[in-house]
């Protein structure tokens, strides 16, 4: 019975049926208890293989997503902004735009949440089932100019390019040359009118020539950008610099 057990262990894991491979022993015990007929028994089987790849689909996704730790909504201060649209906030958590193929641009000064907000989006967009990808600007510029040939850069734009929701972290905080600008609007021109991006920027879009200076497609970068987008502007104080004080003095 022990060399059965284990031979058809080893077929079912060879089948992809890995749920059913592991708990073979539990199931049986299970099937015999509730004295489960063959159809009844193989709906079971499929429950619980389909909760499992769903299981492993969204830990694939999470990782793959580079999204890291990352603070709920719940804990978000509505009342800490001076201005917040959060209409527009809660629009973006259900994933409207994803479906309709806009832009979601975070613009808020250092310290206001941008960063959380655009993070809760893109586990939103995982739970989903979307392949989701949490990058800040640097570090993607910074992958794409270290590419040594054509061809490779090119292959590095395609993963950026194949992912169905896009977050790009931190725009506005690094000044960067020409040839940094251009790749970020390859990148946005390889995405534009079919998937969608989700920015966060500390300025506002009249201020992007100084995030590239001297750089003859900042204007079309713009225009791509907010062609299809929702920009949602937050105002205020920043509630990192609120809580450090608050620490501070509770230290004292």
């Amino acid at each position: 019975m022990n060399s059965a057990a284990g031979q058809l262990q080893a077929r079912l894991a060879a089948l992809g049926l890995h749920y059913s491979a592991e708990h073979l022993d539990d199931l049986a015990a299970r099937a015999t208890k509730r004295r489960m007929g063959p159809v009844h028994l193989l709906e079971h089987l499929c429950d619980l293989e389909e909760q499992e790849r769903a299981r492993r689909s969204l830990e694939r996704r999470h990782a793959r997503s580079k999204l890291g730790r990352f603070k709920a909504m719940a804990d978000f201060d509505w009342a800490w902004p001076k201005k917040v649209d959060r209409k527009a906030i809660h629009c973006a958590l259900s994933l409207d735009f994803v479906a309709e193929r806009r832009n979601v641009v975070l613009v808020a000064a250092q310290g206001l949440g941008k960063t959380m907000i655009a993070k809760n989006i893109a586990h939103q967009a995982i739970l989903a089932g979307h392949s989701t990808l949490f990058i800040t600007a640097a570090d993607m510029l910074l992958d794409l100019t270290a590419q040594e040939s054509a061809r490779a850069l090119e292959r590095r734009l395609k993963h950026y390019a194949r992912f169905a929701v896009l977050c790009i972290d931190e725009i506005g905080y690094l000044s960067y040359d020409n040839r940094n600008a251009d790749l970020l609007f390859r990148i946005v021109s390889m995405r534009h009118e079919s998937k969608p991006m989700v920015l966060t920027t500390n300025l506002g879009f009249r201020d992007w020539p100084q995030i590239f200076p001297g750089a003859a497609c900042t204007v079309a970068l713009v225009d791509r950008v907010i062609h299809h987008a929702d920009v949602i502007t937050l105002e205020g104080d920043s509630y990192r610099l609120k809580e450090a004080k608050t620490a501070a003095a509770s230290r004292r």
